[in-house]
């Protein structure tokens, strides 16, 4: 029985990502579990839209997209940064091929609820777990973008997390993996901060009704929530940067914050 875990990486923090993590990818896999990654990328996709001089807000924490928006959601998605990850993959000795949701209707979507708020954003409705399943059983660690289509043929622009989620659900993952900046939710306990080992999804919304949770933290355990639906029971958020952080999440257990429903 093949030991697979959905990985989600946020593009910037993916870039920032030492060559050893890279090399315990290949290691896990070399040992049996079969890393599925999904990765974002909106810091890049700002960046580029500036550049262009499009107009793009946020709605909500979706970002508001429009057919112009979409086009370059998909160029730095499925073309800047699933080339770059898949690259690094490749640099580490093991293999890795990258694939958006457009890909075979990987990610079949339907419009948002607030489509008429924020476009063509996505909500995902089924996933071709068989794609997946396919390109791990020929060796390959598949690398996934997170885009969208429906029957029709529109694309729809997928929050990452919320993709993530689906694919680890689709694939029958009841653990996913959030790799960050941070080594886990922080709390303040007799003046110092330290990682709690174990948090449910009530006590987070608690924590940041209570300010414990604050600033940029707080979308980060945010998105971790968004990845728990389905079959996913638990995600665990890890620091990308700790050494041996991802086989101490996927065998070991002990690290990070485990957050459960």
């Amino acid at each position: 029985m093949q030991q697979r875990f959905v990985m989600k990486c946020g593009g910037s923090t993916l870039a920032a990502l030492p060559e050893r993590f890279f090399v315990e990818l290949r290691e896990l896999q070399t040992n049996g579990h079969y890393p599925v990654i999904v990765h974002g990328g909106g810091p890049a996709i700002s960046e580029l839209l500036d550049v262009l001089g499009i107009e793009s807000e946020f709605v909500n924490g979706l970002r508001k997209t429009s057919e112009s928006v979409l086009d370059v959601v998909e160029m730095v998605l499925s073309g800047k940064i699933n080339k770059e990850i898949v690259r690094k993959i490749e640099q580490s000795g093991a293999h890795a091929l990258g694939i958006s949701g457009i890909d075979g209707q990987l990610l079949l979507s339907q419009p948002v609820a607030n489509a008429d708020q924020v476009g063509f954003v996505g909500e995902v409705v089924a996933v071709k777990a068989k794609i997946i399943e396919g390109i791990i059983n020929m060796g390959y660690m598949p690398v996934i973008a997170p885009l969208g289509i429906d029957e029709a043929g529109q694309r729809y622009n997928i929050n990452a997390d919320t993709a993530a989620g689906a694919v680890a659900s689709f694939l029958d993952v009841e653990q996913m993996i959030v790799v960050t900046d941070v080594p886990g939710v922080m709390k303040q306990v007799d003046g110092e901060m330290v990682t709690l080992p174990q948090v449910t999804v009530a006590e987070i919304e608690a924590m940041i009704a209570s300010g414990e949770i604050y600033g940029g933290m707080i979308p980060k355990v945010r998105a971790a929530i968004a990845c728990i639906q389905g079959k996913v029971q638990k995600v665990v958020i890890v620091s990308g940067k700790e050494e041996g952080v991802l086989t101490k999440a996927v065998v070991a257990g002990g690290v990070g914050t485990t957050i459960v429903r």
